[in-house]
């Protein structure tokens, strides 16, 4: 939340998805980001909705969420509970099937998305929830914590895309970038969603996502 007048400014979300990595990274500037933006949920009043465990950037992250006395829901595959595979999960653990419906549920959670640094993972995920942004299946904010510059050659690949008529100008208005989880945040929070939309509907029918017929991600 932000003062504004001498009172606190409610937050329009109750809950962001975060994104990042099993691995903490060979900066220490990942790991102060990752607790930063914990720190700066907490401060709006926002919980977190995160893929689980606590290690790597995900622990830091959830921990800080859940320090600060906000509520954390980790979302992760039954293959993945082991503790020797994630670490234990603060807050509330979500077990799901597989891989497409932790991503489903995530999602059906959350009001944003955010991504830390990250691997493999981290990108599927959030070129995913793009993707679904640009078919018109959700209208949510999506943002890149950008430590560091760590996503640069991703905005830089986007807008080559971009350029050479893969990805439409409108479309790429989706993505939203900050070096700090302060400015990314408020940048979240100002979002105005896109108008060019793909599918006729937002609510696509769940068998075309191949999720099963209770989850639902557009808002």
């Amino acid at each position: 939340m932000e003062k504004e007048s001498g009172e606190m400014k409610q937050s329009r979300f109750r809950r962001i998805c975060v994104f990042c990595g099993s691995s903490q990274g060979k900066k220490s500037s990942y790991q102060d980001a990752a607790i930063e933006l914990g720190r700066e949920l907490v401060s709006r009043n926002i919980d977190l909705v995160y893929g689980g465990g606590s290690i790597g950037l995900m622990g830091l992250v959830s921990q800080a969420v859940h320090d600060g006395g906000r509520h954390v829901l980790g979302v992760i595959p039954k293959t993945l509970l082991p503790r020797e595979l994630t670490g234990e999960t603060v807050g509330e653990v979500k077990a799901v099937a597989d891989m497409h419906q932790r991503k489903a549920e995530m999602a059906k959670h959350s009001d944003a998305f955010i991504a830390l640094p990250g691997g493999y993972g981290t990108l599927e995920e959030l070129l995913e929830v793009i993707t679904w942004a640009q078919l018109g299946i959700h209208d949510k904010p999506v943002g890149l914590l950008n430590v560091d510059g760590y996503y640069n050659s991703l905005l830089s690949f986007i807008d080559k895309a971009v350029e050479e008529g893969f990805i439409s100008p409108s479309a790429r208005q989706i993505i939203i970038s900050a070096p700090t989880a302060k400015e990314l945040v408020k940048k979240l929070e100002e979002y105005v969603p896109w108008q060019e939309r793909v599918a006729p509907k937002l609510n696509w029918d769940v068998e075309q996502l191949e999720y099963p017929e209770d989850y639902n991600i557009s808002r």
